[in-house]
């Protein structure tokens, strides 16, 4: 055998992996609170134990979503303790018996544990207050005529496609389709762990350089498609409150392509909140009451996302000005001519397969992003 695996390790390259995981699993359960999430867990556990535990519905069910997220970090922490300790005891006793092949095991499970841990060192990223929740995504069609629209129905399977790939659940809300090509906007709810987290690093003006398919000369077209990300709070209380005296509400036939994602049905609703004038729509259920809440959901989340600018706006008059998300904010070009590569302007990441990024591929821009915004200063807060 002349493989990697069949090379034995050198002693003080063993036991230097040793000790760097010894201590960043150490840091971790600092991290992510391990001593609090059990604690947290117990309590948990105790409510659902109660017979009355069922008798607020909804109140069950965010507990037992938290229960759910607890027991994963809490379970990903245990068992990478585990890995960490079968790992050693293999490398020891392989040494003490003069045995190569175990000692060759351990290592191959020490490198496998860096990479899990490598991943979880990652989720550090991803601590912002929502960021565990699912998200909101919605993509709106700009400057270009129908190229821009066919591009944001691009964008549109492309944030699809990541989401399956990652196992997430993906509802088409809302879906205004152009008149000869593609879509005038949509609006995505991708429910999995962490998709807040990971989609906002996807906000801003996303620019397509391509051969447009529909000019009869062939010419070169520059499209651009806004991509906003929010997170999706659900009916948790967020301090977000809606008087229905502000709201205006229509009812319509639902719209667009059919298929899976449209039904048919003369139950989608239209909210305007007249105070701001954010209009939201959903016409993915065929019950009137079901879009209308979940239209409602979409409020909420834009609603809290405007305050969230309010409050920035009064950072930034303390702090001095920083550059904002914006419509005119190009965050990424995806060239299909005259070369092809996609670039991201934020973290100079760039990728020549634009096919696989089209398709879904986009971990590797996402995870830089995050990366550069936590190597960033923190602010003071005002």
């Amino acid at each position: 055998m002349n493989d990697a695996t069949s090379i034995l390790p050198e002693h003080n390259k063993v036991t230097e992996q040793l000790a760097r995981l010894a201590h960043r699993l150490n840091e971790l359960r600092g991290i992510f609170d391990y001593d609090g999430k059990r604690e947290k867990l117990e309590e948990l556990d105790a409510q659902t134990a109660d017979p009355a535990f069922w008798a607020n519905n909804d109140r069950a069910q965010d507990v037992l979503r938290e229960q759910s997220t607890l027991k994963k970090v809490i379970a990903d922490l245990d068992e990478a303790k585990t890995r960490y300790d079968d790992a050693q005891t293999l490398y020891e006793l392989g040494r003490e018996e003069g045995d190569d092949a175990s000692i060759r095991d351990a290592w191959s499970a020490l490198e496998s544990l860096d990479a899990r841990v490598g991943k979880m060192e990652f989720r550090r990223m991803l601590s912002g207050q929502h960021d565990e929740k699912g998200v909101l995504l919605s993509i709106n069609a700009g400057a270009g005529g129908v190229d821009s629209q066919d591009w944001a129905q691009m964008l549109m399977r492309m944030y699809m496609r990541w989401a399956e790939r990652h196992g997430f659940k993906v509802e088409v809300l809302d879906v205004q389709d152009a008149e000869q090509a593609g879509i005038r906007s949509a609006e995505l709810a991708i429910t999995g762990e962490f998709a807040y987290g990971y989609l906002r690093s996807e906000i801003g003006v996303h620019r397509l350089v391509r051969i447009s398919p529909f000019d009869a000369n062939a010419r070169r077209q520059t499209s651009f498609a806004s991509v906003m990300a929010l997170p999706d709070l659900g009916d948790e209380d967020f301090d977000i409150e809606v008087n229905e005296a502000d709201l205006e509400v229509d009812t319509f036939r639902s719209s667009g392509a059919g298929g899976q994602h449209v039904n048919k049905t003369d139950s989608a609703v239209r909210l305007r909140h007249l105070p701001t004038g954010i209009v939201v729509a959903c016409q993915v259920e065929r019950s009137q009451h079901k879009n209308k809440a979940t239209a409602m959901r979409m409020l909420k989340a834009k609603l809290w996302d405007l305050e969230q600018q309010r409050r920035e706006a009064e950072r930034e008059t303390l702090q001095g000005e920083r550059k904002k998300i914006e419509w005119g904010s190009q965050i990424r070009s995806y060239v299909l001519q005259p070369y092809q590569q996609v670039n991201d302007h934020r973290t100079e990441i760039k990728s020549s397969a634009v096919h696989a990024v089209l398709d879904g591929d986009l971990d590797e821009f996402i995870e830089a992003y995050l990366l550069q915004q936590s190597q960033s200063p923190a602010e003071a807060p005002s």
